[in-house]
């Protein structure tokens, strides 16, 4: 006779029972193959932390997604509109249109080829425009390491963090795996998973550091403050003459185009998943989530917003959301129900704890400097 506390699976769903009569946060187990949604809602055992966390998540996500597309979609039709000389509110509409077109075919794999192509382009630009630059290399490394924050950039910080690593590509990550990688062969998929993880972190690196590079190559040694873009793309005008607008608007429609698909899809999957509802692409409840933030975004575009203004802030929401996704990870990593054999080591919990201590302090430092707890 099977233990009282063993785990029964009725039906396909799994049942704990309480232990002494003590409530349980988690659950001894959980199916496997699940998104980071599912994993949320299937983890939590208690009703009450469960309907939190995903209200949380539901509301930062949603916030955040919608203010991302602004900005987005903003920094698309700017740079659109410099290559073609079409009216702005017009190439907000066209832009909008093109994201809901391709995100409402439904096929993974087109979305994939065109996100291929736009990185292409988005990479070759940036890192030909930091070479060109010519940075001081000495004083960039020197910049690297060790890393500090300046007075006053603490909101820069947990933004670039938040744009680093936002909250709604983990969920759209976990998801996305299951699209690429269907076999049953566990092994064989992590593999091919970690190869090409590694790849993508690595172009995202090279990227962002050719953008900062660049920045700091003609920007900070100018003195001048990126408030505009017209402002960014002049400072490249004595490393790149004529072209610079074109250049530099080629870069920002490849960018802003990729986040303005990635925005809206990755809030689709991440609040469809929490939720419980299906994370078919094609299904009525995913499209109507992407094409909410998608025309929420169109509207903050044609209104005019500062598209840095509201990028920051959307960073600086998901920053705060980082710590909570990333505890949450790191418990799960570790639960043999979930991974078994394939649950983290010592080495990833170490780094991953110096991650998690990273954020939330972070995190901790902003709310109290906005809630004016600190020292004046």
């Amino acid at each position: 006779m099977m233990h009282r506390a063993t785990v029964f699976r009725v039906a396909g769903h799994q049942r704990s029972p309480v232990r002494g009569g003590r409530l349980r946060f988690f659950r001894p187990c959980a199916r496997r193959r699940e998104g980071l949604g599912e994993a949320l809602r299937s983890t939590f055992d208690n009703t009450i932390v469960r309907t939190v966390v995903v209200i949380l998540v539901v509301a930062a996500i949603g916030i955040g997604g919608a203010s991302y597309a602004g900005g987005d979609t903003t920094g698309t039709s700017i740079a659109l509109s410099t290559l073609t000389n079409l009216p702005q509110p017009v190439v907000i509409l066209l832009v909008g249109l093109v994201v809901a077109w391709l995100l409402f075919t439904g096929s993974y794999k087109r979305v994939e080829r065109v996100f291929a192509v736009l990185v292409a382009i988005m990479g070759a630009v940036f890192v030909l425009t930091a070479i060109v630059s010519r940075p001081d290399l000495g004083q960039v490394f020197s910049g690297i390491f060790p890393p500090t924050i300046p007075d006053g950039a603490l909101l820069v910080t947990i933004a670039l963090i938040g744009t680093t690593v936002v909250p709604y590509n983990l969920f759209l990550h976990a998801s996305l795996v299951q699209e690429k990688w269907p076999r049953t062969d566990t092994a064989v998929a992590l593999s091919e998973s970690r190869r090409d993880t590694a790849i993508s972190i690595s172009i995202g690196g090279i990227i962002t550091i050719a953008i900062m590079t660049t920045a700091a190559a003609t920007l900070f040694v100018r003195g001048v403050e990126a408030t505009t873009i017209d402002a960014l793309a002049s400072q490249l005008e004595p490393v790149l003459g004529p072209a610079a607008d074109y250049v530099f608007a080629l870069g920002l429609f490849s960018a802003g185009l990729t986040s303005a698909i990635a925005g809206p899809l990755g809030a689709a999957y991440a609040i469809s998943s929490t939720m419980g509802w299906s994370t078919e692409l094609r299904d009525t409840k995913f499209r109507i989530i992407w094409a909410t933030i998608l025309v929420l975004g169109v509207i903050i575009a044609l209104t005019g917003t500062n598209p840095i203004a509201v990028i920051v802030f959307a960073q600086a929401t998901n920053g705060i959301l980082l710590p909570i996704i990333a505890a949450f990870l790191l418990v799960v990593m570790n639960r043999p129900g979930f991974l078994g054999k394939y649950r983290n080591g010592p080495l990833a919990n170490t780094l991953g704890g110096i991650v998690l201590v990273t954020v939330t302090g972070l995190a901790v430092y902003q709310l109290a400097d906005v809630f004016g707890l600190l020292p004046a």
